[in-house]
């Protein structure tokens, strides 16, 4: 139950140093700003309730940071094959849950980061809040404040661990008691609704909901997913692999079918599972469906623990058609968002754990070694899971991270997993399988790829006829075929001699020069040149000779 994260860095132009000594060294300045570096489990007496957090004053670096240098040639599949490995293995319950690797060897000279902790301390916001008590926003580190040393106790003893727990108990209790009248309103309202619609139901077509198959109605959930090859019994291996696609190519695909980013990556997803299933042995006529995780975190809560639940989402992989699959996806996405929307408040993050530790551990093993898996018809397919990420770069010890790849956990029936963290536009996929059930899984990563690139062709396709469509500023008669455009005339410039011109100049400086005349003067003497000029135009004009007509106006 670790999740954790492969991470490629580039050294800045000129680096000589040791990657792995300036990693030690920073994150050694850098404890004590998560706890989760500093605590460790100390379990109840006979698993009577959950373990309890307690502070190890003694860390040991040198375990928890670690150097691997793969073998020639070096290549993105022996990086994916070695964090399969790593994540195979349990963590040490005895020390602080987390684990980091540095990896060399690489042939492009890139560095690997492969981080390791476990699922108890952090969830998929928690984890972004741990990365940044560790990373920089430039290359040159921040000054930190060196902390405090802690002073922690190796183990507590009997008395302390009983007394945790039973404050830890009341503790829960009184939390459930405050939540029950919303979950009895929550409820009451979610039965109304139920029966509501079950009436509308009937009236429409007299059938009960659910009774006809989805490939009818795409955007219609059903209760149980079907049985494919990724739904069995795990053993403790895993098998790993990546993909990035460039996150304003999602946002476009978005636009293009009117969709969310999160109804874009279960698209792709789908149609890469439906793509995988055709080769294994064909597509179920059941839809697939989707368990997607659903974070309970109040916004501004970046405390270091797990508060998420599970909600199922109908991948509707029986159509072959994308775009209907596309939005099919779309609604039943929007009818899990109304549904988690009114219930999300009245979900408890904790439980009382009074036995349950025993309980759930021999209940999980059972489970586990009878292959019940194999046989009950799963509830969920695969695991689909898509964690927000900054978009901008980050650096560790001087290095510039250029991916975020996500691994994640799989479980019985589940055995496969597909976690999407987004980064600096891109979107990183990174999925984590059973290596028996599916050691295939870089065929789903290539898979994942072709879903992509045929919704760009479906995007292109609807954005083809908009664009031909598209209004145009001015009317203008359509040009018959081979005919030449007439030339544009242009207004006729007036020439106006050079002499005239110094002339009206001249004229208007000399009215300027004026200025001692008095203003009623100057009005009387306008008054009487009107008087003149309506005297003059009432007398007829006298004749004038046939060669002074003839003379040019001046």
């Amino acid at each position: 139950m670790h999740v954790g994260g492969l991470h490629l860095f580039e050294m800045p132009h000129g680096y000589t140093g040791d990657f792995y000594e300036d990693v030690k060294a920073h994150v050694a300045k850098r404890m004590h700003l998560a706890p989760v570096f500093t605590r460790k489990l100390a379990p109840m007496p006979f698993e009577l309730a959950n373990p309890v957090w307690i502070d190890d004053a003694d860390i040991d670096l040198d375990y928890h940071l670690r150097r691997i240098v793969l073998s020639r040639p070096g290549s993105m599949a022996q990086l994916e094959t070695y964090v399969g490995r790593l994540h195979s293995t349990l963590m040490d319950r005895s020390r602080p849950l987390w684990e980091f690797y540095v990896i060399d060897g690489l042939k492009d000279g890139r560095v690997g980061f492969y981080s390791k902790v476990h699922h108890a301390a952090v969830d998929g916001q928690a984890g972004v809040a741990l990365a940044n008590a560790i990373l920089d926003l430039t290359a040159v580190p921040r000054e930190v404040k060196p902390g405090t040393k802690k002073t922690g106790k190796y183990q507590l003893g009997v008395a302390e661990l009983v007394g945790a727990a039973l404050s830890n108990q009341i503790m829960q209790y009184a939390k459930l008691a405050k939540l029950l009248p919303g979950v009895a309103r929550t409820v009451t309202q979610a039965a109304g609704r139920a029966i509501a619609a079950r009436r509308q139901g009937k009236g429409e077509g007299g059938e009960k909901a659910g009774t006809k198959p989805a490939s009818k109605k795409g955007g219609r959930n059903w209760q149980i997913g079907p049985r494919t090859p990724l739904n069995v019994a795990i053993t403790n291996q895993r098998s790993f692999a990546t993909v990035s696609i460039p996150f304003p190519e999602i946002r476009a695909l978005g636009k293009a079918f009117e969709a969310s980013v999160n109804d874009v990556v279960l698209a792709l997803c789908s149609g890469a599972l439906r793509r995988y299933l055709e080769d294994a042995g064909g597509v179920p006529t059941k839809p697939l469906i989707a368990a997607v995780p659903v974070s309970l975190r109040q916004e501004g809560d970046t405390s270091l623990n797990n508060q998420a639940t599970m909600t199922l989402v109908n991948l509707n992989s029986h159509l072959s058609d994308p775009m209907q699959r596309v939005s099919a996806i779309r609604r039943a996405a929007q009818a899990m968002k109304a549904q988690m929307g009114s219930v999300k408040g009245v979900i408890p993050t904790d439980f009382p754990s009074l036995g349950a530790p025993w309980l759930l551990s021999g209940l999980a093993s059972l489970y586990g070694r009878s292959r019940l898996a194999d046989r009950i018809p799963p509830v969920a397919n695969v695991v689909i899971s898509n964690v927000p990420g900054p978009q901008f770069p980050l650096f560790l010890a001087g290095g510039q991270m250029m991916t975020y790849y996500p691994v994640s956990i799989v479980i019985h029936g589940i055995a496969l997993n597909i976690t999407v963290q987004s980064y600096n536009g891109s979107l990183d996929f990174g999925l984590i399988a059973c290596r028996r059930a599916v050691p295939d899984v870089r065929d789903i990563a290539t898979h994942l790829r072709e879903a992509h690139e045929e919704l760009k062709r479906l995007a292109q396709g609807l954005m083809q006829p908009a664009l031909a469509e598209k209004p145009v500023a001015k009317k203008t008669a359509p040009a018959k075929a081979g005919a030449k455009k007439a030339p544009v005339k242009k207004a006729p410039v007036k020439k106006v001699a050079a002499k005239a011109v110094v002339k009206k100049i001249a004229a208007k400086k000399a009215v300027r020069k004026k200025a001692a005349v008095p203003k009623k003067a100057a009005a009387g003497k306008k008054a009487a040149r009107q008087s003149t000029a309506k005297q003059v135009a009432a007398k007829p004009a006298p004749a004038r000779p046939r060669r002074a007509a003839a003379r040019p106006a001046a």
